[in-house]
């Protein structure tokens, strides 16, 4: 089968029904046209086999998860998703496999009225890029550089339940139920237009572990952030691996999360709608700060990091 007889079969049809397409799969270039007064929210992700996914992940979970950890970044900013572009390489093609996996892919899609308007495909490798925008109003974006001392630190959801699934798989055993938090990540894009406009001063979404990403968000902000551990949110199964192991390093740095923290000033709450933990607080300083129940101090560990 010919690449362009590839994308007629398993992608074209991923162009919804959207008004803002004028042309989709399928011509040299999308024809777009986006809302008049919204900002457009671009992100891009790469997914390597190997690197970012075990190379037997069941497809149709991996075409979900490579479009789910670019939703939780449109997530992050408060926005609206709209269009996707893909580019997929692959080393054969696999017809059953393909299939699978633009189904997983379209489900997500659909969810959240995503058109995929466009891409490439080519031999090499596996691996997925993933272009996203996504509208948000002018002056109601989310950013990493609002926090202020004062403010309290929230997180969506669980932390850590993905790196534990990793680690289970890693050791040959069986992951159960958290193998769907590692493989099918929840984008928080409710919540996150929940967020927007909401009074929210900061938001980020945890993709490389809190301790690492809420950093990011200290230094955009030029502030520090103080984290209890015995806040931290944890599922069930994380709880019983920290009572037993008395080690955190999965919820802070793990990694996969794809939730989103945010900050608020000390007299509000979260809207309706968004489901979160306040974790601690942001002071004047610099870098995170782990604290234990006791109030004791303790080093923070280090999240993921590219050619670290």
């Amino acid at each position: 089968m010919a690449e362009f007889q590839l994308i007629e079969r398993y992608f074209s049809g991923l162009s919804g029904a959207r008004q803002d397409v004028a042309l989709g799969v399928g011509d040299d270039c999308a024809l777009l046209q986006p809302p008049s007064g919204m900002q457009l929210a671009m992100t891009m992700d790469t997914l390597i086999a190997g690197r970012h996914f075990l190379p037997d992940t069941n497809p149709r979970r991996l075409g979900h998860k490579v479009l789910a950890v670019n939703l939780s970044d449109l997530a992050a900013m408060g926005a609206r998703p709209a269009w996707a572009l893909l580019s997929i390489s692959l080393p054969e093609i696999d017809h059953a496999w393909l299939a699978e996996f633009s189904a997983g892919f379209a489900a997500l899609a659909a969810r959240h009225d995503l058109a995929l308007v466009g891409g490439d495909t080519c031999q090499g490798e596996m691996s997925f890029s993933l272009q996203l925008t996504g509208f948000v109003e002018a002056g109601k974006e989310l950013r990493r550089d609002g926090a202020r001392p004062g403010d309290r630190i929230w997180v969506t959801g669980f932390l850590g339940d993905a790196a534990l699934a990793l680690k289970r798989l890693q050791a040959a055993e069986e992951p159960g139920a958290l193998s769907g938090r590692l493989e099918q990540p929840r984008p928080r894009i409710a919540e996150g237009l929940a967020l927007s406009g909401a009074g929210a001063t900061s938001c980020i979404d945890i993709s490389d572990g809190l301790a690492s990403d809420l950093g990011h968000v200290c230094r955009q902000s030029g502030c520090a952030a103080r984290v209890h551990l015995d806040r931290l949110p944890l599922s069930p199964a994380m709880a019983r691996h920290v009572a037993k192991t008395g080690d955190y390093s999965l919820a802070l740095a793990g990694g996969d999360d794809y939730e989103l923290c945010f900050t608020l000033p000390a007299d509000s709450t979260p809207p309706a709608g968004v489901d979160a933990t306040c974790i601690g607080e942001m002071f004047p300083g610099e870098g995170v700060k782990l604290v234990d129940a006791g109030g004791r101090e303790v080093p923070p560990p280090r999240g993921w990091e590219h050619f670290a």
